[in-house]
């Protein structure tokens, strides 16, 4: 229930970033038939620990808590997390800028950037919408100002709107690497894959693949 990582399309069937990659890795690894498990994000690391699965795909972001559980492999992609607003506010450097009043930040509905922005900007009002597409919608007519999010996915739908002049702002608030984990201690898994993951990096597949569903290159490599 992640697009565009991972969904069910129509028919049933698995599609999305994450599950390209598993299936291009399969055939790295001579792997006739890959068996997907959906997680929540919470079960995704202690599945690998109980063994339940063998790698985990799913935006998983490489920090020091979960590498005290389990392996992970070289970064398959990036998230980046900053500012998307345009050039009727030419004043915006910095994120700590839009603590004021005078500004409208948009988010969609249930993202976690909600509350981080609650947080750390909390002289700026806030609207809700349902969808990428809305926040995007949003800020080019006028009715907010910027976007603070992991922003790859957002991109894409700014080329709705050609006639606005957009701008990500160069200050990144947190650049996310998000690696294959494997369990514990599996280094020979997390090698293979480590081979495997070279190769589909140097021929262009994972940016391929990423190509497809962001819209965009990657933000960060």
């Amino acid at each position: 229930n992640s697009p565009p990582f991972s969904s069910r399309n129509a028919a049933g069937d698995f599609e999305g970033f994450d599950v390209a990659i598993a299936n291009r890795l399969a055939q790295e690894l001579k792997i006739e038939k890959v068996e997907f498990v959906p997680t929540e994000t919470a079960q995704r690391v202690p599945f690998l620990v109980a063994d339940t699965i063998d790698i985990s795909l799913g935006g998983l972001t490489r920090n020091s808590e979960r590498a005290k559980l389990i392996e992970y492999t070289f970064p398959l992609h990036t998230e980046v997390m900053g500012v998307l607003t345009t050039d009727k506010h030419p004043g915006l450097t910095s994120y700590k800028d839009l603590n004021d009043a005078k500004y409208t930040l948009v988010d969609v509905r249930s993202a976690w950037t909600i509350d981080w922005a609650k947080e750390n900007l909390p002289n700026a009002k806030m609207e809700i919408v349902d969808s990428s597409a809305d926040a995007i919608r949003m800020i080019a007519q006028g009715r907010a100002d910027a976007l603070v999010e992991m922003l790859d996915f957002f991109v894409a739908f700014t080329n709705n709107h050609k006639d606005v002049k957009w701008n990500i702002l160069s200050e990144k608030i947190d650049v996310g690497w998000d690696c294959i984990g494997v369990q514990k201690g599996n280094y020979a898994l997390r090698d293979v894959l480590n081979i495997a993951l070279f190769k589909l990096h140097s021929s262009g597949v994972v940016d391929a693949e990423w190509m497809k569903v962001a819209g965009a290159e990657m933000l960060v490599k």
